[in-house]
Formats: C-alpha cells, structure tokens, sequence
C-alpha cells in the first residue's frame, strides 16, 4: 500500500484519539455561516518519506496531482502572489478585488537579496547552492517575513524549505506552522516531493528524503466525519512518477513535465467546507 495513506492515517487516528480540542477557547477561523471553526490537534508532527523508494501521494482519496504542481509553479516559478496567474480557486477565499494575496508566498520568494556572488531571489539561490556548494548548510527559503506579516492576507502555513546535499543524493525538510489534515497535508506533501524531484533533476542531484515537520496538526470539527470516513478505506499501491528526461532548468517544467503511472485511488467527490 502507498506509504503516504499509511503516514496520513496513523497521524490522523493520532490526533482523533489523542488529540487536543479548542472548543473552550475563542478561535479565529470561521465557517461560511459565522460559526467558529473549532479543531483537534496534536503539535510537532515529523513524517519521512523516502522518495527513492516511492512517491507519495495518497489513494484513499483522489488527490489532484497536476493542480497541486500548478499551485506549486505559481508560487516557486511564477513567484506570483496574484491568483489570476493561478490556474485553481484554491486561493480565491484570501484574494483581494484584484486577486492579490499580498506580500506573501511567491512574492517573498521573488525578492533579491544580495550575496558575495551578486543577486539572487530564494529560488535562485537554493539552485546555484545546490550546482555549485553541496557542502552548505545554509540551503533555504524562509516566507516568514516578520517585516511584511500585516501586508498578507494569509500567514505563510508551508514557510521554510530547508535543502542539504549528502554526496549525490539531496534531501529537504519543509516546515510547516499549521496543517490543515483533510485539505492540506496530501496536497502539500506531493508538492513538495515533487519539488525536491525539481531541485534534484536540474542540479544533477537524486533526489532523497522529504521531511515534514508539522507544528499544529489540526482536523476541524466538520471534517472529522469526512475524515474517519477516508481512514477507513484500503490504500492502494503508490503509482510511479516519471518526469521529462529532457528537462535541465527548472524554469522549464510544466504540468506536463510529470506522469503518474498506475495511480488508482478511491474517488471523493465531497465539497470540503474550508473554514476562513
């Protein structure tokens, strides 16, 4: 069975079982009624995934794989904080009149900064470390930018992406403040192995083990059904990912750049309520 359900499930049971109510407590979050968003947590979650041996993508659900890379493009290539360079309407509820989401995201990762080597965005900076100083320690993206938090109009949840070189093999770590289970994790945990895929392949790298570090892994109250119902499903096999040969720059890579094959998954055609 794929590794992913196997990781989601166990954390998800964790937190059912174990977890930490908010319903005494006067919560941010609200329901598209006005109701207060209460959820169940646990705090520090660390999953591994070693994406030599599989990708991780769930199947007791159907996850989205090309919007999620379309999210993933707008934010590390586009480094866009608009929503109409966005193919989805993931971001619709957070958009300005014109479809800014403020300093936050893509935005933080476009800005240059200067180095000895002269000036570089984030983005730019992970690749020329990685082609050129596999000895770093100082590999990293950050959108927690304490400077612009009142110019964004949501706080970054994924916000450091931590990259380190072990001979040929590269792995990352993805910081994560505040994870929404149901909508979030699958989501974001594909993405970003398919971000250290992207880094690995144009840096003549192998890609190694992606590690997620949740701090606030919460289920809201109206998605624990949703919920218990996918953890109770059969996981099928991990599917085979298979990217471009021909792709060198990472500024080249498109939705289409990505294969998954054999993926089979159990369908879920629910609209999942998204607390604001």
């Amino acid at each position: 069975m794929s590794y992913a359900d196997q990781v989601f499930i166990a954390n998800c049971r964790d937190i059912l079982e174990h977890g930490i109510w908010d319903t005494d407590q006067e919560v941010r979050p609200k329901w598209e009624d006005g109701t207060p968003a209460h959820t169940v947590k646990k705090f520090g979650l660390i999953n591994r995934y070693d994406l030599k041996q599989e990708f991780p993508i769930q199947t007791i659900r159907r996850m989205y794989f090309k919007s999620a890379l379309d999210e993933l493009f707008w934010i590390w290539q586009k480094k866009s904080n608009n929503i109409k360079e966005l193919s989805s309407g993931v971001w619709d509820a957070w958009a300005d009149e014109n479809g800014s989401i403020g300093k936050a995201y893509g935005y933080q990762l476009g800005v240059k900064h200067q180095y000895p080597e002269g000036a570089f965005d984030q983005v730019d900076r992970v690749i020329y470390d990685l082609k050129h100083n596999h000895a770093s320690r100082r590999i990293m993206t950050n959108l927690y930018n304490h400077y612009d938090l009142s110019e964004m109009a949501l706080y970054p949840c994924a916000y450091s992406m931590t990259f380190n070189v072990s001979g040929k093999t590269l792995n990352a770590i993805l910081n994560q403040r505040s994870q929404d289970m149901l909508t979030a994790n699958g989501w974001n945990v594909m993405q970003y192995a398919a971000l250290v895929h992207m880094m690995a392949k144009v840096s003549g790298l192998e890609a190694g083990e992606l590690i997620h570090v949740i701090a606030d892994a919460h289920i809201y109250d109206r998605h624990v059904p949703l919920v218990e119902e996918i953890i109770s499903r059969k996981p099928f096999e991990a599917p085979k990912l298979l990217i471009d040969p021909a792709i060198t720059d990472f500024y080249a890579f498109t939705k289409d750049s990505f294969r998954l094959e054999g993926y089979e998954a159990h369908p879920f055609d629910v609209k999942i309520p998204v607390a604001v």
